[in-house]
């Protein structure tokens, strides 16, 4: 369940705080003929966070609402992206810690859809490092996260891509996800120009990205907020957001 109230008692500066200078880029590429656009996250300089509830305990649901907000803290959003799947009243499926408070446990067994795919697995940042865990190994170490998201299924595994993905799927999707590099120092963000399988997804991140290590977010509700790009994605209510927060130009 929601841990709405330990969210909703911390004061919009306690949530926002400062953000310092970021060192982000997005860009558009093309892999295997695919588009993709791409947010690389320098983990020791960008202040990335995870957003679910305004101090109102309501969801931000939108960039707009998240990014107005920091606005009048003298901040902007960045970068932001959906960060995992939800329920219906867009609580987070499996674990989800934001600012070190465990908003939902981590789910370690089998299910339906794409979440319960195993291996899963969770994007555990904070303190200047950042990486991608599939979830049975997590539960195992039980690392500290100041921030938490756990989705699935995994896109690349140790460098070998999820065994279910098929190479001549016809399931297309637009897609989004997160791959962390072997040190922790950098979070890379990629969300799909046009639906693809989760095969080719996958071989995006490691043979594109060269990560061996990398997490599926979401498909379909797939969204992405990048005003460098001129880019802000919005429709569909969201549950977690992942941003970078950065001072306000």
């Amino acid at each position: 369940m929601r841990a709405l109230s330990a969210l909703a008692a911390l004061t919009l500066g306690a949530v926002l705080g400062p953000a310092p200078a970021t060192a982000l880029g997005c860009e558009e590429i093309r892999f295997d003929g695919l588009p993709y656009t791409i947010c690389r996250v320098d983990m020791q300089q960008d202040d990335l966070r995870l957003f679910l509830d305004a101090p109102d305990g309501q969801p931000w649901s939108q960039f707009g609402r998240l990014d107005a907000a920091l606005e009048a803290t003298g901040q902007r959003l960045a970068f932001a992206m959906n960060a995992g799947m939800y329920h219906p009243d867009r609580a987070p499926v499996g674990l989800y810690v934001e600012n070190g408070q465990e908003v939902a446990g981590l789910v370690a067994t089998p299910g339906p859809g794409n979440f319960g795919l195993l291996p899963n697995g969770v994007f555990c940042f904070g303190d200047g490092r950042a990486h991608v865990i599939e979830t049975r190994a997590f539960q195992a170490d039980s690392p500290a996260c100041r921030f938490a998201t756990q989705s699935g299924p995994m896109l690349v595994i140790d460098g070998a891509l999820h065994p279910r993905f098929l190479e001549d799927s016809t399931s297309r999707y637009v897609r989004n996800g997160v791959g962390t590099s072997t040190d922790g120092r950098e979070a890379v963000f990629a969300i799909s120009e046009r639906p693809v399988t989760f095969h080719e997804f996958g071989r995006l991140f490691r043979d594109g990205l060269d990560l061996d290590q990398a997490l599926f977010l979401d498909g379909n509700v797939s969204k992405l907020h990048a005003p460098a790009l001129g880019r802000s994605d919005f429709g569909r209510a969201m549950g977690p957001i992942v941003g970078v927060a950065a001072p306000a130009p």
